[in-house]
């Protein structure tokens, strides 16, 4: 970029789980996206490949498991780190299984950048925080604070907004725990600075409610585009509800993208 920052030091890094084990996918992957990585769980490796060279400053962990083994886990990595298109991408080992071999060869000898992890049932706490530090040693956030996802033409989000003259329903754009930024048909003329408690937000099957402020608006061609943000006033709940909806609305992108 012109800047000097790349599209990974604005936005951050994508964070991949190769054949995740099931504690990955019902645990781990749920609460790194509530501390807002932008995370995912793939099964195909040779798809990843491919992916990878599309988003060339990745972090993979790979789980070495009867799916994939160590020798495929090996080779893979190594066909992956030879590749000069894919240097930047980070990657790091995970596996349920206690084996100090395999741990050195993949620390020592092969020296990944985000290490060797053994996943435990009963250590799931340890495990995240290792995850979690490897994750910022590679600068994954990048300067980005909040996750955000675009929601251009899905019906299965809106919003509603209490007027003087009733609820004004809107399309959603994009949304963040920060906020999130709404059109609509007939233009409901939000003043600068207003303050709505009673905001209804839809998210698939989730209905939440949240308190915003008006921070400005912006022309989209012919429609005009709100920019609302929360308020402190918003509960947690509300927020963990926003990431798990952003993080799987994110996945459901990423598989499409990987069937292409």
């Amino acid at each position: 970029m012109s800047d000097g920052y790349s599209s990974s030091d604005l936005l951050g890094k994508k964070v991949f789980f190769l054949y995740p084990q099931p504690v990955i996918q019902s645990q781990i992957i749920t609460v790194l996206a509530q501390h807002e990585f932008e995370v995912y769980a793939v099964k195909d490796h040779i798809k990843l490949k491919e992916i990878l060279k599309k988003y060339p400053d990745s972090v993979v962990f790979v789980d070495i498991n009867d799916q994939f083994p160590d020798s495929d886990c090996e080779a893979w990595i190594k066909e992956v780190s030879g590749n000069p298109a894919m240097r930047n991408i980070a990657l790091g080992v995970t596996s349920a299984a206690v084996d100090a071999a395999l741990q050195k060869k993949y620390t020592e000898t092969i020296k990944l950048k985000c290490g060797f992890l053994y996943l435990k049932a009963n250590q799931i706490a340890a495990a995240i925080k290792h995850i979690i530090d490897a994750l910022q040693s590679v600068d994954a956030k990048g300067r980005r604070k909040y996750l955000r996802v675009t929601l251009d033409h899905d019906t299965s989000v809106s919003i509603n907004i209490p007027t003087d003259i009733g609820f004004a329903q809107g399309s959603i754009k994009d949304i963040s725990v920060a906020g999130l930024s709404c059109a609509f048909k007939e233009d409901p003329k939000l003043q600068k600075n207003a303050l709505f408690r009673d905001i209804q937000i839809k998210l698939q099957s989730m209905i939440i409610k949240a308190e915003g402020i008006i921070f400005g608006s912006r022309m989209d061609g012919s429609s005009k585009v709100y920019v609302l943000l929360f308020t402190p006033r918003v509960s947690p709940d509300v927020h963990t509800k926003i990431r798990l909806y952003i993080q799987q609305n994110l996945q459901a992108k990423m598989d499409v993208e990987m069937k292409r």
